[in-house]
């Protein structure tokens, strides 16, 4: 099965989250600067999120440009991932608008638990139809952020309830982390 429909499903279904996103900032019906000072935290969740969606997006591109092929399995894999993806403009919303408390900061953490988990479930089902030898698997090796992100976020859902700005600091960390695309598959694809 072509892995074409795949990537361009996921590009599109991308750029709709990321639309919703933007749609959800609201212009101040003031002219005034200070009028943009309470819409603060809702553009900081927008900046992150939007960040996390083209880590996820970036990243998906280089996972699909080392595989050959994809099947039912990856598919599934791939909606899965999808799908907690598609929660972000929700979480970043309520996060934004309720001043990073600490319900909807937790959910947010769950969210990007769920979507590093579901990532990590196409990865490893690309892994099981290409081989251990193939080029994703020599590009993908330790996966040290991918495995070391999701025990972060865990650890910031649980501080959340006690530290909300903290939780959000580590889910920042993690977006600095993920900001540059994986090389370990671009220096594979070209070697």
């Amino acid at each position: 099965m072509s892995k074409d429909r795949l990537e361009a499903f996921s590009d599109g279904v991308i750029a709709i989250l990321i639309t919703i996103m933007v749609l959800e900032l609201r212009a101040p019906e003031e002219a005034a600067w200070s009028a943009l000072l309470p819409l603060l935290p809702v553009f900081l969740s927008y900046v992150l999120s939007f960040m996390y969606l083209a880590i996820y997006w970036n990243n998906h591109h280089h996972l699909l440009q080392a595989i050959e092929h994809v099947d039912g399995r990856v598919l599934w894999a791939n909606m899965h991932l999808l799908f907690w993806l598609s929660l972000v403009p929700f979480v970043t919303a309520w996060m934004g608008e309720n001043l990073f408390e600490s319900g909807p900061i937790a959910l947010y953490g769950v969210v990007l638990l769920f979507s590093a988990i579901a990532y990590y479930l196409l990865v490893r089902a690309l892994l099981a139809l290409h081989g251990q030898d193939s080029v994703l698997a020599t590009a993908i090796g330790r996966d040290f952020k991918g495995r070391i992100s999701p025990v972060i976020y865990l650890v910031a859902v649980l501080l959340s309830f006690v530290a909300p700005w903290l939780a959000g600091a580590l889910y920042v960390v993690v977006a600095i982390m993920w900001l540059v695309p994986d090389r370990r598959i671009e220096k594979t694809l070209t070697t």
